[in-house]
């Protein structure tokens, strides 16, 4: 008899937990801004993954009796930079650095910073003091000043792009921790665990993790987009990525000299850059409603 009522609390919780889905994602697809974001993501993964593949030319060869062409000449789709080289073969290979960067530098910043802010939120006092005054004194700088800062300690590269932009974004993963953390910890069902000898260990990665991710993927899904202006932003200044290294903010800066003559050079990289922040916003604005309990269906 026990065994049979286990089974059947099972497919109970199995059924709740699938209706739970579908609800969230019925609930997503049906903000068509959210829809639209998704399938900008989905267009940029598929062209990281495949860049071999969507290219027309490769992006680093150089040809210098077809300089500046326009789009569409000798078979150059978006035309060629002042190079020769293959300006979409170019944007193409471009987003695998987005790609990178932007999930890199996040999942950088998440690790450090709900880390500290677990620690901080949960353990309250002179710790929670010590670490969030650190974060203050950390924020306290504009974020691309101190990626800038940064990349000078650091140097050049891509890995160190990464560390910078991870760096300046642990703060703010710190802080929607801390809170989430203080929310929770204060509901009945952790004072009932705490008094039935859970260790801290235990509270904090069964029980206040689990109820304080939803606003931290929210968070981390907004980060994606401000770290890929983050890294077009270093590579304008010539700190981030290095050329021959196909990268958006690079073409950026190589295209603001040829304003006249070729202006697609910035427009196209910029328009690349444009796009892909403005899905994963609203790709992550859809995300916070649908994770929202408040939001209706």
């Amino acid at each position: 008899m026990n065994t049979m009522e286990e089974l059947e609390q099972a497919k109970e919780l199995q059924y709740k937990k699938s209706k739970k889905e579908q609800s969230f994602m019925r609930k997503l697809l049906r903000n068509r801004f959210a829809a639209l974001g998704l399938f900008v993501i989905l267009v940029l993964i598929l062209t990281a993954i495949f860049a071999p593949f969507f290219a027309t030319h490769d992006p680093y060869v150089m040809d210098v009796t077809n300089t500046l062409l326009g789009p569409g000449e000798a078979g150059h789709i978006l035309g060629t930079d002042s190079y020769g080289r293959d300006i979409f073969s170019r944007i193409v290979y471009g987003a695998r650095v987005s790609l990178i960067v932007g999930i890199s530098a996040v999942l950088f910043g998440a690790v450090f910073g709900s880390s500290l802010g677990l620690i901080s939120g949960y353990f309250g006092g002179r710790t929670d003091a010590i670490i969030m005054r650190f974060m203050d004194g950390m924020m306290a700088f504009p974020f691309i000043l101190l990626a800038i800062t940064l990349m000078t300690v650091l140097g050049q590269g891509l890995v160190n792009v990464i560390i910078a932009i991870g760096i300046s974004n642990i703060p703010g993963f710190a802080r929607v921790v801390r809170g989430q953390v203080l929310n929770v910890k204060e509901s009945e069902f952790i004072e009932v665990t705490r008094s039935l000898g859970a260790k801290h260990g235990r509270i904090l990665f069964m029980h206040i993790v689990p109820n304080s991710i939803a606003p931290l993927i929210v968070y981390a899904t907004m980060g994606v987009a401000g770290a890929i202006i983050s890294e077009a932003s270093l590579s304008f200044l010539g700190l981030g990525v290095q050329p021959p290294t196909a990268s958006w903010g690079s073409m950026l800066q190589e295209g603001k000299d040829f304003l006249v003559l070729s202006p697609e050079l910035a427009t196209i990289s910029g328009l690349a850059i444009l796009i892909t922040v403005l899905g994963i916003n609203l790709f992550g604005d859809g995300l916070r409603d649908a994770l929202d309990p408040k939001m209706k269906l």
